[in-house]
This record gives structure tokens, sequence and C-alpha cells, in this order.
């Protein structure tokens, strides 16, 4: 994408900036790369956006909850603008990509407009060193680059996204990711291994393993490497000091048995998966074009649980999908009594311009979208107050992340099956200790700790 012209004269008298991020892990990540670019460029970073003299936008176009937020955002953007002209506005991520023809037509105030794949342009085209690019001049697809070689500056020390992967080859037809992330291209395994060594280095414990559509990493690098992502996830087990290992997210029609024996078989891997379902209903499934249906999925939550007992299972849900009928949705409940996921994101269908999904017949209602999720929200919460209820009276590994959100007397972590966990004792960040679990919520675990399990 490009930037307006001139626009490295006015950078020279920048001094902070505020980044607001919009979206998935992956823009949480990349988010992090274009924090540390804007620093080696000389920025610090504002604690809101009046006080920024850059404000960039790293959005999200999956969903249009999203969308609006990031409208509402942008309004306060361009007053902050109107009163300082020489502020700059900045807008990547997937709106950006998706909007790429029109987005300075549609937000003249805008200055620069990059794509998921153009971050490592991103210093150049903010003027670093140069009178910038040209307003209206955008990159391509055959441009995109990992990041990776980029500085980071991370939330937590102890912990980091590593991307395996950008772009996703599947075609479910509600989805925008292959439009705006373009192909899957998987980063070669040195390359991923020399990261997380490095991180281990600099003090990591957690890494979390980053792709579209993760568990298909590699088949792409074929016929050069025959690899696959269980081969990459005993590598990363293999480095010492990283204690534990994530993903996010897999996709289950690639969910094979290597991976499943590398989850069971890796110390540092976390008996933790989020496994996306959609919908139970296999009619609706492939409307969805995901490629799977019912049964199969059963099958390999039946296989990941048999390997893996003390597995936690989190998922991804949409309610109102365009010809979905109450016995569809009856299914979807009957799917997630019988999972039981200890986690559950539910989202309501809303039309993306430009996926199959937008023109097809026999949208659902609103209302009845609005009645079907409030039914499958009071399923999953039931549901995951009593997988947590289960936990009490147990002791359980916590990683230290910090003091609770809610109690200041508190501190708060995580286990190694992702629950949140607010605990009384004295740890810092970056700690593993453990806690014996008093009481619980839906959501949360609550305890006291024990012990330290690592230094």
């Amino acid at each position: 994408m490009g930037a307006k012209s001139g626009l490295g004269l006015r950078l020279s008298f920048v001094k902070r900036y505020h980044l607001t991020t919009f979206g998935c892990q992956m823009n949480a990540h990349d988010s992090e790369r274009i924090k540390g670019m804007l620093e080696e460029l000389g920025l610090g970073e504002a604690v809101s956006q009046d006080e920024a003299d850059v404000l960039v936008f790293n959005t999200c176009t999956i969903r249009e909850k999203p969308d609006q937020r990031f409208a509402a955002h942008l309004a306060q953007a361009a007053a902050l603008k109107r009163r300082d002209p020489e502020r700059v506005i900045a807008v990547g991520g997937c709106y950006a990509e998706a909007q790429r023809e029109r987005l300075f037509g549609l937000y003249p105030f805008v200055d620069v407009a990059f794509g998921p794949g153009s971050i490592p342009h991103l210093g150049d085209w903010l003027g670093a060193g140069g009178a910038g690019v040209r307003r209206g001049a955008f990159g391509t697809g055959n441009e995109r680059r990992f990041s990776a070689a980029l500085r980071s500056k991370r939330e937590r020390r102890f912990q980091a996204w590593v991307q395996v992967s950008m772009g996703c080859n599947s075609k479910c037809a509600y989805c925008i990711v292959p439009a705006v992330r373009g192909r899957e291209v998987s980063r070669r395994p040195g390359e991923i291994i020399a990261e997380v060594t490095r991180l281990a280095e600099q003090g990591v414990r957690e890494i979390t393993l980053l792709g579209q559509n993760v568990n298909s990493w590699g088949r792409d690098l074929l016929p050069d490497l025959r690899t696959d992502f269980g081969e990459l996830l005993r590598a990363c087990d293999a480095v010492d000091r990283i204690e534990r290992i994530r993903f996010t997210s897999p996709h289950p029609k690639d969910f094979r048995e290597p991976v499943i024996a590398a989850m069971a078989e890796c110390d540092a891997v976390c008996e933790h998966v989020h496994l996306p379902l959609q919908s139970g209903s296999s009619r609706i499934l492939k409307r969805m074009r995901r490629t799977y249906d019912r049964e199969r999925y059963l099958r390999l939550v039946a296989k990941l649980r048999a390997a893996i007992p003390d597995l936690a299972i989190g998922t991804d849900i949409i309610v109102g999908f365009p010809g979905e009928t109450e016995e569809d949705f009856r299914e979807t409940l009957e799917v997630v009594g019988e999972v039981e996921y200890d986690s559950a994101f539910t989202f309501v269908f809303s039309p993306r311009a430009g996926t199959e999904a937008a023109t097809m017949p026999d949208q659902v209602p609103d209302d009845v979208k609005r009645e079907r999720i409030e039914r499958l929200i009071e399923l999953v919460q039931r549901v995951a107050s009593e997988r947590n209820a289960a936990r009490v009276g147990g002791v359980e590994e916590v990683l230290v992340e910090g003091p609770s959100r809610t109690d200041g007397a508190l501190l708060r972590g995580r286990t190694r099956r992702n629950t949140t966990v607010n605990f009384a004792g004295r740890a810092r960040p970056g700690e593993l200790v453990a806690v014996t679990i008093d009481a619980s919520t839906s959501t949360t675990l609550r305890g006291t700790q024990l012990a330290a399990v690592a230094a």
C-alpha cells in the first residue's frame, strides 16, 4: 500500500505514537512488530490518542463488530487531525487490505495504508530517511513478507507469539481472510526454530504458534522439504527453557495423527486446543464449505481426548448462518452438550462483502439470531461452569501474568489448559507456581498459591 507524499518531513518532528488493535491473535502479533518498528524510528508510545503524533490502527474485517468499533475510533482520529493537521494517521490490517482500492477516497484524512503482508515496508512509507511513498501507491500480494525479522515490543517478556504461516487456502463461504491475507505461505522450519531459540534466550517461557490454518503448516514447502506441523511441535519442544507451547488456530479438516501424537508426547505442548466447530449441523457445515461434517468433527474430538485425557477444548460457533433452521441450531446445541467445551467464542452471522455467504438466499432474521445466540450462550456458560467446578480441590500449574484485574490483592495467571486463575500468593510475573483451586466461575478459577513449580 502507500502513503502521502512528503510524510517523512513531517515525521522528523514526531515524538509519540498510539496503536489500536482490532481482531485476532495474528493482529496482536502484527501490532507487536509495528510497535517495535515505530520505536526503532525513534517514537515513544503514548498512553492515549490525544497525546500521540502518529495514530496507527491495525484493523480486522472478519466480522461486523470490529468494523463498527474501528469506524468510531477513526471518527475520533479525524477530529484530532482537524485540530492538528500535522498528526499522522495510519490504517493497516485486514480492513485496509479489503478496502485497498478506495480507502483514501473513503477517508481522505488517512495518510498511510498498509496490508498485513506489508508491515516490513511501513518504516519506508512513514518516510524514515526520506520523503515517504506517493499516496495511493499500493503494494501487491507478491510483496508479502514475514515480519519476524522486525523488532517486537511484547506485552509480556515471558510470553511471545511466533508466526509460522500467513494466508489461507480454505474457501469458507463466510470468510474474507484468503482475500485480505492471500494464499497460505509457510515459514521455513529453521527460521521458526531460530526465532524460538532467541526468544528462550531472552527469557520467554511460553510461545504461541500462529497461523490462519496452523496445522496445515509446511505443505507448501513440498517438494523441497517434506515436513508437517507435528514435526514443528516436536522441534519447538526440544528448545531449552521453553516451558509451554500453544498454537492457534487449527482447522479440523487438517488435524492429523502426527499432530495429535506430538501434543500427547511433548512435555511443553499444553493440554489445550482451540478447535473451531462453526456449526453442529452437517448440512450447514456443507453450505459453509468447511469440508468436514458433524460426525468427522466428533471423531476428531474423541481421538484428541483419548490421547490427551485432561485436554481442554475451546471453539468458535456461528449462529444464524444463511439457511440455518431451528433443527440445524438444535444440532449445534447437541454438539456443545456432547463435546462439553471449556470455552467458546460465539458469533451472530454478519455478511461480509466479497464472501459467498453475503449473497446467499435464506438469510436468517435478526430477531431469530438474537434469540438463538442467547440460548447458545446460556448452554456454553453452564457447561463451562460445570467443567471449571470439577477443578475445585485440585492443584494447577499457573504461569503468573500479573495482578488480578478484579482484585488488586490477588495475582492472575493461566493454567496449562488456558484457564485464568486469580489467586492469593507471592510471585513475580513469569514464574510458574502451584495453586490449589478453591472456587470457580464459568470463565475463571480462584485459589491459593502453594509453592513454586520452577524458578
